[in-house]
């Protein structure tokens, strides 16, 4: 028996109801495993403080972490320092906002968040050591200063006077830093952008 029009128009409209719920199910798993994605890669959870090129996140170390900061320690291995302990912050570019190259020159400018102790590491751009065995970071208490107390630490590819930081390879790369024992890890909802060291891109080489 042939169906009415009417039956074909419901069984149509029904259809197209179940296409569209369908693809409305599809994009939001999309983007949920998107953002997921992006938590794990790029960041260490929620919570970010921005200051300047500098990101940090207070709450990767805490005891009530969320789950995207665990997996992210989970996945690099990273040993986060603990609420108590100190703050990590992470740049992946220049106080101008560009990417940080690996061809170009950059000097990082004091001053640095009041802390017992400090560390400035360089890293891939996937947050691993670049290998090569040269430097890979300096300690507070190795730095060169220039009286009374500021100081300036180049990333280059050539040999420069001073605090100098080595980098080889092509691509982008990332400073990490550490500060242990700082007043900021108890109130860490923001942080002004010129406590932060700022960076300054010069020459890029071919």
């Amino acid at each position: 028996m042939r169906r009415s029009a009417a039956a074909r128009r419901s069984a149509g409209s029904g259809l197209a109801h179940l296409y569209r719920n369908t693809l409305a199910i599809g994009a939001g798993l999309a983007l949920g495993l998107f953002s997921s994605w992006l938590a794990l890669e790029r960041g260490h959870g929620f919570g970010a403080i921005t200051a300047g090129p500098w990101t940090g996140w207070p709450r990767t170390g805490a005891d009530d972490a969320d789950p995207y900061a665990r997996a992210v320690a989970a996945r690099t291995g990273e040993l986060a320092l603990g609420s108590a302990e100190g703050l990590t912050f992470l740049a992946r570019g220049d106080s101008a906002g560009r990417t940080f190259d690996r061809r170009c020159d950059y000097t990082i400018h004091s001053p640095v968040p009041v802390a017992r102790f400090w560390t400035l590491s360089i890293l891939d751009q996937h947050g691993q050591t670049i290998a090569g065995g040269q430097r890979q970071g300096f300690t507070s208490g190795e730095i060169i200063r220039f009286a009374p107390g500021p100081f300036t630490i180049t990333v280059s590819r050539e040999v420069r006077p001073g605090n100098w930081l080595p980098v080889s390879g092509d691509g982008g790369f990332e400073l990490m830093l550490r500060l242990y024992d700082t007043p900021l890890s108890a109130n860490a909802q923001s942080i002004g952008e010129g406590a932060m060291p700022r960076i300054e891109r010069g020459e890029c080489r071919t």
